[in-house]
């Protein structure tokens, strides 16, 4: 038996920040309920404050919903810190986890090796336009190649092991980056399964724009430029 399951009643708690993400969050949930999870599990939506109807679409699906202040590893950290289960996953609002996550997920879970290790999925858009191809193979260049899956690709980790990391920080920006990079390269796992991101932020910005604007901030990030400088640069 998984030490998960002596441990805790709820095995996995699916932590997702938001901020008005009302259009997003009731197909993010919808998707979560059919995917064939067979053990106990909770969901907390931790919002930063939305003006819309983010809260009650949540509520509205079973979710749990943490007020927290906004900036997404605040946001996280919000919510891991209401989790009760051995096992945390952390998504975004507008990623939905694709068939055949689960059985991904639960064979990471009960291999006792894992137990102190972290996992993400592959990366997909919602687009099928030769840009959105090309994105998806340069960001399964970078999940592998660099160690570097962002937060849009998701997060599994135990308990344990994300508290012993001292959990997300505090920052609005780069919060996943700064997380993968305490987790380590040998520590880290590419699941073989996918997460769908929403394409509209790239439709809307630009497929070449939004990865080198992405691209700047993560150069800034190494050279050790504050997060919130970062974060004023991208907003």
């Amino acid at each position: 038996m998984p030490e998960y399951d002596l441990k805790h009643k709820i095995k996995l708690s699916i932590i997702i920040p938001t901020f008005n993400e009302a259009a997003n969050i009731g197909v993010t949930l919808e998707a979560l309920k059919g995917s064939g999870v067979d053990v106990a599990y909770d969901i907390i939506v931790a919002d930063g404050g939305s003006a819309d109807a983010t809260a009650d679409e949540a509520h509205g699906h079973g979710a749990m919903v943490v007020d927290s202040p906004r900036g997404r590893g605040i946001q996280l950290a919000a919510g891991a810190a209401q989790a009760q289960a051995g096992w945390l996953l952390f998504i975004h609002a507008d990623t939905t986890l694709k068939a055949g996550w689960w059985p991904e997920a639960k064979a990471f879970m009960d291999d006792a090796a894992n137990s102190r290790k972290a996992a993400a999925f592959r990366f997909r858009l919602d687009d099928d336009c030769r840009a959105a191809g090309v994105l998806e193979i340069l960001v399964g260049w970078r999940s592998r190649w660099l160690a570097l899956p962002y937060g849009d690709q998701g997060l599994l980790i135990s308990t344990a092991f994300y508290q012993e990391l001292g959990g997300f920080a505090a920052m609005g920006l780069m919060e996943d980056v700064d997380m993968v990079r305490r987790i380590g390269r040998r520590r880290l796992v590419l699941l073989d399964a996918d997460v769908m991101t929403s394409a509209d932020k790239y439709r809307r910005e630009g497929y070449l724009f939004r990865p080198l604007r992405n691209v700047l901030c993560l150069s800034l990030y190494f050279l050790g430029v504050p997060d919130r400088t970062i974060e004023r640069l991208y907003r």
